[in-house]
């Protein structure tokens, strides 16, 4: 197991980046949500459900297609359907592509359309090539109850609000993120090679061996490396990363910044071709050995900081402009949890059964808000 950093590297789920998402659905399948399938959505039901400032409004139609979209990229928010921090957060990312969008100048627009076109066609194309089915798409976006023609609006949405806010981005203000990253080694790269004694089975779940055993065998791994070993057929031998073992213990090019704190450090540090010494992370300990290392450049990474930085103005907005427009919202209007089931009368009486008392907590699973704007 290369040694992640999964705080940094779970990246927000995207629920406004179509650009984005198209790659995931293309890496991941965006499979169908066996919890969601079948659930009835009037999407062209006209209710308001929230107003903002110059008679805006956003009807339970537009909500409805709107998540739905959003469910059809990132199934696992269909269990937050009926929470109302989830449906106020959807109704917020809305109305600020609506508002944001009316403000995009004509060329953000046309822009938009082009790319939201493309990108329906390549999912379109890649659930063909899956299943082999024409309809495959379609018979995906019925289990969230849109159309392609909905599909094509959302992603529309999103990149007319971004495009917009890119033009928005100076080159300064580039190059200034550019340094602050670079200086925190966000755009090293290096090819490292490893052979990791882990502390636990490859599912991390069962001990194998414990720290004092794990620190004797990564020093015994350097004390043959020392004498001349070959590291590829050491590692074959002694690593516990399955996903590099067979490969020298190998990954090439790799973002540093994406590994455990000791696992980084050691990347970026230690000189090129050394042989460290045992290295430990939270897996248990690393021998590893740089074989090259090198920083992005500007023109490599501009594009992906522009982005960045306009997914930033929008969440900017959302943040501290957005309240100060909406009037109201309304999440009465929107999916309700399911009525809590009878339950046996526990008393000496008739034994029929009774409802849950009134303002019994239902607990909800702990929420996982989706980001605004995330590539």
């Amino acid at each position: 197991m290369l040694p992640i950093n999964r705080s940094k590297t779970a990246r927000r789920a995207s629920a406004a980046i179509a650009a984005f998402v198209v790659a995931s659905v293309i890496v991941t399948g965006c499979g169908k949500d066996k919890n969601n399938a079948g659930a009835a959505t009037d999407t062209s039901n006209p209710d308001v459900v929230a107003t903002y400032k110059e008679g805006g409004q956003v009807t339970r139609g537009e909500y409805d297609k709107f998540v739905g979209a959003i469910k059809f990229f990132n199934p696992m928010y269909a269990q937050f359907e009926t929470d109302p921090s989830f449906q106020e957060h959807m109704v917020k990312q809305l109305i600020a592509f609506k508002v944001l969008g009316a403000k995009a100048d004509e060329p953000s627009k046309k822009d938009a359309e082009t790319k939201a076109t493309e990108q329906v066609d390549q999912i379109k194309q890649y659930f063909e090539q899956q299943g082999g089915d024409k309809n495959a798409l379609d018979t995906q976006l019925k289990t969230v109850n849109i159309t392609q023609d909905d599909l094509k609006n959302y992603v529309r949405q999103s990149l007319v609000v971004l495009n917009d806010a890119e033009k928005k981005v100076t080159d300064d203000q580039v190059k200034a993120k550019y340094d602050e990253n670079a200086k925190a080694n966000a755009y090293t790269i290096a090819t490292v090679s490893h052979i990791l004694v882990s502390l636990k089975d490859e599912n991390q779940e069962k001990e194998i061996r414990t720290k004092e055993e794990a620190l004797a065998r990564a020093k015994e791994v350097k004390q043959k490396l020392d004498a001349g070993g070959d590291f590829a057929e050491l590692a074959k031998q002694y690593s516990d990363d399955g996903g590099s073992k067979n490969n020298g213990g190998k990954y090439e090019n790799a973002e540093v910044g994406q590994w455990l704190e000791g696992f980084k450090k050691a990347a970026i540090e230690l000189p090129i071709g050394q042989i460290s010494e045992p290295v430990e992370t939270e897996y248990g300990y690393h021998i590893m050995k740089v074989e090259a290392r090198k920083t992005k450049t500007l023109d490599e990474v501009k594009d992906q900081i522009k982005s960045e930085q306009a997914e930033a103005q929008v969440m900017d907005f959302i943040d501290k402009e957005l309240p100060g427009l909406i009037e109201k919202i309304d999440t009465a209007k929107l999916p309700q949890p399911a009525p809590a089931p009878a339950t046996p009368n526990t008393g000496t009486g008739t034994g029929t059964t009774t409802p849950a008392p009134s303002g019994t907590d239902q607990q909800q699973p702990a929420q996982q808000q989706p980001a605004t704007t995330t590539k």
